[in-house]
């Protein structure tokens, strides 16, 4: 077999992708190595690869096959883009020519439940409803749920610190994770963590690889927290005039010992965007909707405290007391907003102190007329994450596949505003290629070059998902 151990260049891509190709198919099988992938590997959601970009897609079975596949990279020197289902936001699976898109996907075993010390031990790949729905015999559940759940996998739910509507009550990914095991960019692999609640030995490795973004390791298990299932769950909905009004219902649930389980914002424009895209009767007039779940003991206590706190910020409050009704409302805040089609549109994600909601969507409207957008936003308004929406008719003036620069100068603007009341350039979707130009707003140049030699340090050749995250 031809020698791989010079380095990788781009003077014979394909040639290169075939050679490694015929390397890697022994040692995995005809069925993990495709030299020929779908469209869909080429990118995640959010963003894909040009037309023509060529890259070699495996599929190992199993973290020995991880191993496998980063040692043959390390020693040709080949970038390898980590890939979980690509349902991400940001752009961080998108291949370069020459790359190695390393797909998680086959790796679906639920290794390990372990009832009495209240972890799973879950293989990179498996689905997060599909890890909901193996726990839920038992009584237990996994806290973190994206809108994605029903795509995303627990790997790529790490490697971006994902999100999602119960993050208020139960904390983002990172705060669900127990332990990783991870292969380095040399096939070394890496055992980090605890299976116990506590544990302070050593530097918290764990903790430095979540929201990664696949830059520093390939994650290809965790050892994740599983909680009891709530003995009660209420569906309360809250309609309010404006969503300046609905953020100053979300302060007044803070004031009160209640704690939803989710607390989530749609305003105005959004309703009436459901309303068109799924037959719905959400949106009157201007109204702004909080959606809430309350979870727990004392459940009725929960309600009456709730309720009295959002009629006296405004608001009218009901009980869903049918679960068909409820279930279908949660659908719909989860995916019922139409994509755009017909038109430019792009979805941002920052947050903000959750005091400060109120003045984020105060801002929207102007940011929108200043640059001509139209403008409208969900929050997960529990820990102060938006999701704007800008969009524009389609014009012949602009490329199919690219984006208005009205749109691109709103989400600057709408960018630094939320850093300006005190927020963050991502709530959850991670910065991908897509934020790494607002980086430098928000980090200091201290922090930037620690983080590039953290990543030296584990990536010495750079190979790692390049050009994303950092």
């Amino acid at each position: 077999m031809t020698s791989l151990a010079s380095p990788f260049t781009d003077a014979r891509p394909a040639e290169r992708l075939a050679e490694l190709a015929a390397h890697l198919r022994p040692l995995l099988g005809d069925e993990a190595v495709i030299e020929d992938p779908a469209p869909r590997y080429a990118g995640d959601t959010a963003v894909q690869a040009p037309d023509g970009t060529a890259f070699l897609l495996v599929l190992p079975a199993d973290t020995a096959g991880v191993q496998e596949v980063l040692r043959l990279a390390h020693e040709t020197r080949t970038p390898v883009v980590p890939r979980g289902s690509g349902s991400g936001l940001s752009g961080g699976a998108a291949p370069s020519t020459g790359a190695i898109v390393l797909g998680l996907e086959r790796l679906t075993r639920i290794r390990e439940i372990d009832l009495l010390d209240e972890v799973a031990v879950v293989e990179a790949g498996v689905i997060t409803a599909d890890l909901s729905a193996a726990l839920a015999p038992h009584g237990v559940f996994y806290a973190p749920d994206p809108a994605s759940a029903r795509l995303s996998t627990i790997g790529g739910n790490v490697a971006t610190n994902a999100g999602g509507l119960h993050c208020a009550k139960y904390g983002v990914t990172r705060e669900s994770v127990l332990g990783l095991e991870a292969v380095l960019a040399d096939g070394t692999l890496l055992r980090t963590g605890h299976r116990t609640i506590k544990g302070v030995t050593g530097l918290d490795l764990t903790q430095l690889l979540i929201g990664s973004e696949g830059t520093l390791a390939v994650i290809t298990a965790a050892t994740v927290r599983i909680r009891p299932l709530p003995v009660a769950r209420r569906t309360v909905l809250a309609r309010f005039d404006s969503a300046g009004a609905a953020a100053e219902g979300v302060n007044a649930i803070s004031r009160t010992p209640v704690r939803p389980a989710a607390t989530e914002l749609m305003d105005g424009p959004t309703l009436t965007d459901i309303d068109a895209h799924t037959g719905s009767e959400l949106a009157r007039g201007e109204s702004t909707i909080l959606l809430i779940e309350l979870d727990g003991y004392g459940i009725d206590e929960q309600l009456a405290d709730l309720a009295a706190a959002l009629t006296a910020a405004g608001g009218t409050v009901r009980e869903i007391e049918e679960e068909a009704e409820a279930e279908h409302l949660w659908e719909l805040r989860r995916s019922g907003r139409g994509s755009g089609a017909g038109g430019h549109r792009l979805g941002e994600d920052v947050a903000v102190p959750k005091s400060r909601l109120g003045e984020m969507f105060e801002a929207l409207p102007g940011i929108g007329r200043r640059h001509g957008v139209e403008t409208s936003a969900i929050a997960h308004a529990g820990d102060g994450n938006l999701h704007p929406s800008l969009a524009l008719p389609r014009s012949e003036d602009h490329a199919p596949d690219q984006l208005p620069a009205p749109l691109l100068a709103a989400a600057d603007e709408l960018v630094r505003t939320a850093l300006a009341l005190g927020g963050t350039v991502s709530g959850e979707h991670g910065i991908g290629t897509a934020k790494r130009g607002w980086l430098d707003l928000e980090l200091s140049p201290a922090s930037r070059d620690l983080q590039h030699r953290l990543k030296t340090a584990f990536d010495p050749h750079q190979l790692l998902n390049p050009g994303k995250a950092l």
